[in-house]
């Protein structure tokens, strides 16, 4: 079974079923969506450079994917390209300096 949807990150999600057992004892089921597995680096088009950028200060998520890929809803592509789940580890005081690979449109 997976998640119907769009072109949202979890779409195609897996949905998998877990038996856990409580302090007591009790076991009971538990669904959750399997991890995507984020695709493994690619080599840019022809004539198209990698493109990355440097954190700095006041930076945010949504402003820099819209400036590179077009779009501000597109943050989980530049974290499944930095293969990351965390987004406070791409963006903020703690991620000043660090260079982010940002992903190719369309690719």
């Amino acid at each position: 079974m997976t998640v119907a949807g769009g072109a949202g990150r979890y779409d195609d999600a897996e949905v998998a079923v877990a038996t856990v057992r409580d302090a007591d004892g009790t076991e009971r089921q538990v669904r959750y969506l399997r991890q995507p597995q984020a695709a493994p680096p690619t080599a840019a088009p022809s004539g198209r450079t990698p493109t990355s950028h440097r954190v700095v200060a006041g930076d945010r998520l949504d402003t820099v994917t819209a400036r590179y890929l077009g779009d501000p809803l597109a943050y989980w592509q530049v974290a499944d390209a930095n293969l990351v789940f965390a987004l406070d580890d791409l963006i903020g005081p703690a991620a000043e300096g660090l260079v982010l690979e940002i992903p190719t449109p369309g690719v």
